[in-house]
């Protein structure tokens, strides 16, 4: 298809707790909590939203923290590692910090030639920190990160697999190109995207399968601009044999969903509306905002979700 898809958009995770969520991501990561909300269809657990200081597509990592969900399974049909974009030079700075924090899992390596920080979520989830040379994106510095260090965004993201072919397929046809391989992993990128242009499919062929919980991904979304944009891809996806949602209001974007050859759920959701279109842009992330359909059960919701203190 002529892809309107222009790298990556968010990626969607599970949690155990909101709090700790909160903290990891806003104080440890510093990047910028940009929506507090809840589940579209579970009201009663939030649905966090951490990136830039406008939420960009591209830099946006959500939560589902469900109150006493057990523990994910790592394995195949799911999300790996997801991937951030750090300045050159700047891994010295995050290992100081991160494991001054205690954040655990660290380990330094290379990787298609970009030095990476591994560590662990505070669920076990499976982050690196990469140095991408020539990413201008700003990141956000309210928390305490320098502009010289701060996370621009996504890189990009890696699935785990039994058998890549048929999912190197499908993102060629999104518009992804193959571009190498190291050991099991192979690398697809995006040509011209929004900075969160790569896709790494890492093939275990003997490995069990994924099992959902704390620090397992829930659904990886690439961005296209508009709704017409995505119309175009959904035609597209149709035809080709794909079972794809009709498209859903998701508030701060248009969403629509399929699953993938390899068992991985995708999104592919529009950079339109945005995150400030029921809040100032400088106060974005700070009161909890609920879906429409679920505003009359404020009191009951709010009496319900555990508290989040800044």
């Amino acid at each position: 298809m002529d892809s309107k898809i222009n790298g990556l958009h968010h990626v969607t995770s599970i949690a155990s707790s909101a709090q700790a969520n909160s903290d990891f991501f806003t104080k440890t990561l510093g990047l910028r909590r940009v929506k507090k909300t809840v589940n579209f269809d579970a009201p009663d657990t939030y649905h966090l939203y951490y990136g830039d200081a406008a939420g960009t597509p591209g830099s946006v990592m959500t939560y589902f923290p469900f109150r006493g969900v057990g523990q994910g399974r790592p394995g195949t049909g799911e999300v790996g590692t997801t991937l951030f974009s750090v300045p050159e030079g700047s891994l010295g700075y995050w290992k100081q910090r991160l494991a001054g924090q205690g954040v655990t899992g660290l380990a330094e390596e290379t990787r298609f030639g970009e030095r990476r920080l591994r560590f662990d979520g505070p669920d076990g989830d499976g982050f690196a920190l990469a140095e991408i040379a020539g990413d201008t994106r700003p990141g956000w510095t309210g928390n305490g990160v320098s502009g010289d260090d701060a996370v621009r965004g996504f890189s990009g993201a890696s699935l785990r697999l039994r058998d890549g072919r048929a999912t190197g397929e499908l993102l060629e046809f999104m518009g992804y190109r193959r571009l190498a391989t190291e050991g099991d992993v192979t690398r697809y990128a995006i040509e011209g995207g929004n900075g969160a242009n790569t896709v790494d499919l890492e093939v275990l062929p003997g490995a069990d399968r994924a099992l959902q919980g704390a620090g397992s991904v829930h659904h990886i979304a690439f961005s296209v601009p508009d709704r017409a944009a995505q119309a175009e891809v959904r035609r597209s996806l149709m035809d080709t044999g794909y079972q794809v949602t009709p498209v859903i209001d998701r508030d701060y974007f248009w969403a629509i969903y399929f699953r993938t050859p390899g068992g991985v759920l995708f999104e592919v959701a529009t950079a339109e509306p945005g995150f400030d279109r029921d809040e100032p842009a400088e106060h974005l992330g700070e009161a909890l905002k609920l879906p429409r359909q679920h505003e009359a059960l404020r009191d009951r919701i709010e009496a319900y979700l555990d508290p989040i203190t800044d």
